[in-house]
């Protein structure tokens, strides 16, 4: 670690003075009165780069820091013991060793059992009843709700037709049905509810899985780029929102950014894609009009907007933990390792049962990156497989606020050796939403 220490160092000059006691930090001692501490544990408590003291409390003794010494790359995870802190840290179960540049995504792929790829219908056909029957209790929960109950019928209910997403999701990677005509279909009609084109998603989705945290090439979350951060101040206040404390609702803009222009999708794909928006248009043009003529504007607010929400919240939630990380880097095709890529840049996460199972074990999400075909109602068997033959090499998660705060306040700019620069560091003026994410979220891991 000591060897990388050279970015950044808080110096005290002047008459110590001790602040109020602070939770203990892992550090490591270079010198009397010198530590290096992990810079996560600064950032998630809302430290920046300013003249302060600490206190650091060691083995029956107390003293003030006179300097601290942060490297300028991510601590090395080199050890279990060092892989265990930064893991308590990000709020992380594990984090995986890394894996050997010789490992292949074929040899990954051969110790799975045969089975977990085989399609069962009836296992299809139940996963689209448990939505279809969730959903249509979330509406009547809605209807029936006094007002004070709405947000958690609105919970349920976008909870619920986050699963219908995960069916057209199985459709597309063609591990729903054998017969692709009924994929398309049925993939269609789940995404119709959330007004999601579904070929536009499908195309861009499968790029994502081709090239999984390639930087620039991967279509869903990317580190900010600096020269973008940097390219104009009223750009740089939307990045620091959108990627702040609008970022569980970010998916919004990326549904409208990727798949509504057919100047986006290669020549062979713009007939599917101009179906696909016909069907979204057509759902809009009567479905809307429909709820609206029932139940009025405020209806179609409290019946379809309101879970539509709740979707993204979701969808947002889930891709960025998939994915997202201080230690998982981002790397330019020519550093890209297919393998590494799918088993150590993906998280496994679990979330209540309820949320499994409404929406299908999507986040049993290792294995769907190892090979899409796998279908969801086989991606647990597929995971203890994993774990048995690849497990050491698996980041693990529960979902808990430690977890997103991470993400939210500290996954920010790309950086080429500390993976991710947090915006309060290069712009700390300009970060009070970020500040205030620090000092709002709650810091509990699970």
């Amino acid at each position: 670690m000591a060897s990388r220490i050279a970015d950044s160092l808080f110096a005290f000059t002047g008459p110590q003075q001790c602040l109020p006691r602070v939770p203990q930090v892992a550090h490591a001692r270079l010198s009397p009165g010198v530590y290096a501490v992990r810079p996560i544990d600064l950032l998630l408590r809302g430290h920046t780069h300013r003249r302060r003291t600490f206190l650091v409390s060691g083995k029956k003794r107390v003293g003030c820091i006179k300097a601290v010494a942060v490297p300028a790359a991510p601590p090395s995870a080199d050890s279990a013991e060092e892989r265990e802190q930064l893991a308590e840290s990000y709020g992380f179960k594990q984090i995986g060793q890394d894996l050997p540049d010789n490992v292949t995504l074929k040899d990954i792929m051969d110790t799975l059992p045969k089975e977990v790829f085989e399609i069962d219908d009836v296992k299809a056909w139940k996963s689209v009843l448990v939505s279809v029957t969730s959903y249509a209790l979330g509406l009547f929960m809605i209807a029936k709700s006094p007002w004070y109950l709405l947000p958690l019928a609105w919970a349920w209910t976008g909870t619920a037709v986050t699963g219908f997403f995960v069916i057209g999701h199985d459709c597309a990677h063609k591990s729903f049905s054998k017969n692709k005509l009924i994929e398309d279909i049925v993939g269609t009609l789940a995404f119709l509810p959330l007004v999601y084109p579904y070929e536009p998603w499908r195309f861009k989705h499968d790029r994502h899985h081709a090239k999984t945290n390639m930087l620039v090439h991967d279509t869903a979350w990317q580190p900010v780029p600096p020269e973008e951060f940097d390219s104009s101040p009223v750009l740089r206040k939307a990045i620091i929102l959108g990627y702040g404390p609008i970022r569980p609702w970010l998916s919004i803009a990326h549904w409208v950014n990727w798949h509504f222009n057919l100047r986006k999708f290669r020549p062979s794909e713009v007939n599917r894609v101009k179906i696909s928006l016909a069907c979204v248009f057509a759902f809009m043009a009567v479905g809307w009009p429909l709820i609206i003529y029932k139940v009025g504007i405020l209806g179609w607010v409290k019946f379809w907007l309101m879970p539509w929400l709740g979707y993204h919240f979701w969808m947002s939630t889930f891709t960025m933990v998939h994915h997202t990380a201080p230690h998982i880097p981002f790397k330019p095709a020519d550093e890209w390792n297919a393998a590494q890529a799918q088993l150590n840049g993906t998280v496994h996460c679990d979330y209540p049962s309820w949320i499994e199972i409404l929406c299908h074990d999507i986040n049993v999400h290792i294995p769907h990156h190892i090979s899409p075909r796998i279908p969801s109602y086989n991606l647990r068997a597929a995971h203890e497989s994993i774990q048995e033959n690849w497990g050491k090499y698996t980041n693990l998660a529960t979902w808990n606020w430690r977890l997103m705060k991470t993400i939210m306040t500290v996954c920010h700019v790309y950086d080429k050796e500390e993976n991710y620069v947090p915006f309060d560091r290069l712009a700390p003026e300009e970060s009070q939403p970020i500040t205030f994410l620090k000092k709002a979220m709650p810091d509990y891991a699970a």
